[in-house]
């Protein structure tokens, strides 16, 4: 008996919540067919990007083979650059510690609108830089251009096969680095040969170069110069004969790394 009148009370609250809503909603429609909207298809993802310029691995040499630990890498990969450019050489150019860190950040800013001295792996060229006045007008000096000459004669001394091969032993551990900057699918043999046909577009100027001082730094007059890479800039400052010593050599380490990583359209 329980049973039957909870079921009775339950079919008299159903039908009695029906009366209601006729009697309190007037002119009330007849209700449309219920449609039901499936949910959105999940977004889906962009494809991973593909590796352009896949790096052929070598075997190293025991003595030569880099520690997986990025943290403990300086003092090997110190000890081959050593082997490249020599250790007055390496004392002078270069810095000592976060060195891998410090090529692959300068590397990845090189394309773009800044790139840090406090993040390159080489010390800054020697004195300050120097310009020509005539009255208001400012111009890089030609003698700015003898402050480039020790870096780019050191570079230029350098076999390309052999840089690359280094590069090539070590770039597990580049590849580390460029991932930690927060390009999880990323490649960074890709960036590096961006960077460098980057630098080898820098446009051919006929001295003197204009310059502007807004404040305290010195900026192109030109503003479809300013507006370049910081590494065109660079190139920009170093004056048309170092230019062409840097682009010869940034040629030859380009062709070098393409042989070990065939382009893939």
């Amino acid at each position: 008996m329980g049973k039957k009148l909870i079921l009775l009370l339950g079919i008299l609250v159903a039908a009695g919540l029906g009366v209601a809503f006729w009697l309190y909603e007037p002119d009330a429609p007849e209700p449309e067919q219920l449609v039901v909207v499936p949910p959105p298809a999940a977004a889906v993802p962009p494809p991973l990007p593909v590796e352009r310029y896949p790096i052929a691995a070598v075997a190293a040499a025991p003595e030569q083979a880099p520690v997986l630990d990025i943290e403990q890498s300086d003092t090997l990969y110190r000890q081959a650059l050593a082997k490249l450019f020599g250790e007055k050489s390496l004392t002078s150019y270069f810095y000592s510690e976060r060195m891998i860190r410090r090529f692959v950040a300068t590397i990845d800013n090189l394309p773009r609108d800044d790139a840090p001295a406090k993040m390159m792996p080489v010390k800054p060229v020697g004195g300050p830089f120097l310009v020509d006045r005539d009255g208001d007008a400012l111009s890089i000096a030609p003698a700015n251009a003898q402050r480039y000459v020790n870096h780019l004669q050191v570079m230029s001394a350098v076999d390309p096969r052999l840089l690359v091969d280094m590069y090539v032993s070590f770039y597990p551990l580049f590849q580390k680095a460029y991932r930690e900057l927060g390009y999880a699918n990323g490649f960074f043999n890709d960036r590096l040969i961006e960077a460098i046909d980057n630098l080898l577009q820098t446009p051919e100027l006929a001295p003197p170069v204009a310059l502007e001082q807004p404040k305290v730094l010195y900026t192109y007059a030109d503003k479809s110069l300013q507006a370049r890479s910081a590494g065109q800039r660079i190139m920009l400052r170093m004056g048309a004969e170092n230019r062409a010593t840097a682009i010869k050599a940034l040629t030859a380490i380009r062709k070098e790394l393409l042989s070990r990583s065939p382009a893939r359209e």
